[in-house]
C-alpha cells in the first residue's frame, strides 16, 4: 500500500508515542491515521492504528470520520485535535 504525506495545512504534530500515516481512500480523498506505537497483548505487540479522519485533496477540506470506511461532516482544523478530527461534544453544563 502506497504511504503519501500530510497534507501540508494539517495543524497536529504526533502526540508522545504516536505518528501519523496517511493512505488513499478515495479518488480525491485521503484516509489520515494515528498510530500508537505501545505494544499491546492483545495484538501481540504489534502497533494499533485508529483513523483520525479525512481530507479531501481537491477541495482542501477535512471530515470526521463517521466510521473507518464512511466519512462523516466536515470540520475546521480548531475543532480537532492530535488524537482525531472528531468535534468534541461540548454540553451546556461543560462550560461552567
Amino acid at each position: 500500500m502506497i504511504m503519501y504525506a500530510l497534507p501540508s495545512d494539517f495543524p497536529h504534530e504526533p502526540p508522545k508515542g504516536y505518528s501519523y500515516e496517511v493512505h488513499h481512500f478515495k479518488r480525491n480523498v485521503l484516509s489520515i491515521w494515528t498510530r500508537n506505537h505501545s505494544e499491546f497483548i492483545y495484538n501481540d505487540g504489534a502497533d494499533s492504528k485508529c483513523i483520525w479522519g479525512f481530507y479531501n485533496i481537491q477541495k482542501r477540506l477535512y471530515y470526521a470520520p463517521h466510521s473507518s470506511k464512511r466519512i462523516g461532516q466536515t470540520v475546521s482544523l480548531d475543532e480537532t485535535t492530535p488524537y482525531s478530527a472528531m468535534p468534541l461534544l461540548k454540553l451546556a453544563l461543560d462550560s461552567v
